[in-house]
């Protein structure tokens, strides 16, 4: 039972379980942030600009009575659009990351070779004769 929680601990422990972590809580804080836009902000405006339509308030009655279940389509609408908006922002954080990383790998290498002035074979940067032509070079 010891070594269980010893490797348990080495897991926890380990940087890239940790590095998830924080990006599941930061995820969720801005699901809170998505869906407070989502709801707050663009639900109204859509509502207003199709007749003050409340999408929450959508549903389909299935029964009679105040305990009858209700298929609240609305609240399904709104949830797509919250992942619709989401998966946007995550791809437009996913292209600029992609894009930076291909700067970055642009940059030009030094040359490993050149050329001998005399023969004009390719010979090794650091080289000071050449193994083509035997020239001394400086």
């Amino acid at each position: 039972m010891k070594t269980f929680f010893a490797e348990f601990k080495k897991f926890i422990a380990r940087g890239n379980v940790m590095d998830m972590a924080v990006g599941i809580i930061i995820g969720g804080a801005f699901t809170a942030i998505v869906t407070s836009l989502v709801n707050d902000m663009l639900m109204p405006l859509l509502s207003l600009i199709i007749g003050g339509f409340d999408f929450n308030s959508l549903r389909i009655v299935l029964g009679e009575g105040e305990s009858a279940a209700t298929l609240n389509y609305g609240a399904f609408i709104s949830a797509i659009i919250n992942f619709l908006l989401i998966s946007f922002v995550i791809f437009l954080l996913i292209r600029t990351i992609n894009r930076l990383a291909v700067k970055k790998e642009k940059a030009p290498a030094e040359p490993t070779t050149k050329e001998c002035p005399f023969c004009k074979e390719q010979i090794a940067v650091g080289a000071v004769r050449c193994p083509h032509c035997t020239s001394e070079l400086n």
